[in-house]
């Protein structure tokens, strides 16, 4: 693996002329001991006293909301009304981690065993947090609110591609921490490598590729098995649509799901499984639901679609541009150089349909996360064709159903492989009040969102002879 860089500076994604501030790559050890420093005092802090903590962060990203907003659209491309979405988001947030805080720390005092006994929730220690560029801020500050609250330090190692907001996001919280309990690590693999393999740090919280996922469990449960790791990894996401569904609803939710964040959400729909009876309407009414979402200026209000963040993202949707065999082109996507006057990583979507659900299984675009605007129409003669072609691509994240038969949606839910299951909305829902995690490919059974600090502790068991102690 390359070293990391000693410095780094982000452009604009919608306008590569436009700079960001360097940031430099940060040291990992004087985190990782002021983390393990600060571990012991921070576990006892009460909880009253970490909620009320919280709460000031809570005040303070309100008060700077635009601020982290216009930071996001800046260094990632994402339209600045998506923008607005997301720093609003952690507001919101940290209400729901209370809420769980106070739920599930409570602990418990069984009345039903042979001596006195309690089982609580013990703060395990410095938790490792290495956030992705789509979401830099709203899927860090998830699982950071739930160990803070927990009792545990917190390191984010954010995306170098998101290193300027999150660093800003740092700024904001840190100083209402005592020492070492909330730090910023900046740097790319190589730091956040070393840093979740260290001892000190007990749980690691990692969003991004299925491949990296995979590697990283894979060493971690082999050099410390004991040490928590929940990983939310990518998406093939699906909306099913049923002869009897409202077709307006239905196009209209694809081409959002599809084209928010520029198809960079891991639960943006990148297939459709369409019945064949309405097939052919269908189709004609998808393209222009989709005429809204054209390659704009991110910091405009009125832009839907922005550019995608990275050269890379750029090449990897071209790959989706190459006729193949038994497709077809509905829309044909496009790379532009650029949208105005300025040059940036801007594309048009791209909407192929498929002759049959075979042929496109046995196409290695049915296994690969393009992460950009791109939609695969796929058709099925029904229910039970839609539910194994649904379940023969190993992620399972998000699915929509679209029909009018509750009946239906439940018999699809029952059978299909995902975790989040929406009936007439698009894959991209996923309230923060409600869990939100990946089987399959998508993750490892730890739904990040609502609940997720019951991830963030250790039980413990005390029983103690009766009447002995006083």
């Amino acid at each position: 693996m390359a070293a990391d860089p000693s410095s780094w500076r982000n452009a604009n994604p919608g306008d590569l002329s436009d700079l960001l501030p360097e940031i430099v790559a940060s040291a990992g050890e004087p985190i990782l001991a002021a983390a393990s420093a600060a571990s012991a005092g921070w576990a006892e802090t009460p909880l009253t006293e970490r909620i009320e903590l919280l709460r000031s962060a809570q005040k303070i990203l309100h008060a700077h909301q635009e601020e982290l907003a216009r930071g996001i659209c800046r260094e990632i491309g994402k339209p600045i009304v998506e923008a607005r979405g997301e720093a609003g988001a952690l507001v919101a947030k940290i209400d729901f981690a209370i809420g769980d805080a106070e739920q599930f720390l409570a602990g418990e005092v069984p009345n039903d065993t042979p001596q006195p006994s309690q089982i609580r929730l013990r703060p395990r220690g410095p938790a490792l947090i290495i956030g992705p560029f789509n979401f830099p801020l709203h899927l860090s500050h998830g699982p950071a609110t739930a160990h803070l609250l927990a009792g545990n330090p917190v390191i984010l190692k954010p995306s170098p591609l998101a290193a300027q907001v999150c660093a800003r996001y740092g700024q904001l919280l840190a100083p209402l921490f005592p020492p070492g309990v909330f730090q910023v690590a900046q740097g790319g693999g190589t730091l956040a490598r070393s840093l979740a393999f260290d001892r000190r740090v007990r749980s690691v919280v990692f969003t991004g590729s299925v491949p990296a996922g995979r590697s990283l469990l894979s060493e971690l449960s082999t050099l410390d098995p004991s040490k928590d790791v929940a990983l939310e990894l990518g998406g093939k996401n699906a909306a099913i649509v049923l002869g009897e569904a409202d077709l307006t609803r239905a196009v209209n939710s694809v081409a959002e799901a599809a084209c928010l964040t520029a198809g960079q959400r891991c639960n943006a729909t990148a297939r459709v499984l369409v019945e064949t009876s309405v097939l052919p309407n269908f189709l004609k009414n998808l393209v222009p639901a989709f005429s809204p979402y054209q390659p704009g200026w991110p910091a405009d209000d009125s832009t839907k679609l922005g550019p995608l963040t990275t050269a890379a993202s750029v090449e990897r949707f071209r790959s989706a541009l190459t006729p193949v065999s038994g497709a077809k082109f509905v829309l044909p996507g496009k790379v532009l150089e650029k949208v105005g006057t300025r040059k940036g990583h801007y594309v048009e979507p791209c909407v192929r349909a498929w002759q049959d659900a075979d042929t496109y299984l046995a196409h290695p675009s049915a296994q690969q996360e393009f992460f950009a605007p791109v939609v695969e129409i796929i058709p099925v003669t029904g229910m039970e064709a839609a539910i194994a072609a649904h379940n023969a691509v190993p992620f399972g994240l998000t699915a929509s159903i679209f029909t009018t038969s509750r009946k239906n949606f439940e018999h699809l839910a029952n059978h299909l492989n995902a975790s989040n299951i929406y009936a007439n909305l698009p894959t991209t829902f996923s309230p923060s009040a409600l869990p939100f995690g990946g089987w399959g490919d998508s993750g490892n059974h730890h739904p990040g969102g609502r609940h997720f600090i019951r991830f963030a502790t250790d039980e413990q068991v005390l029983q103690e002879a009766r009447d002995t102690l006083s």
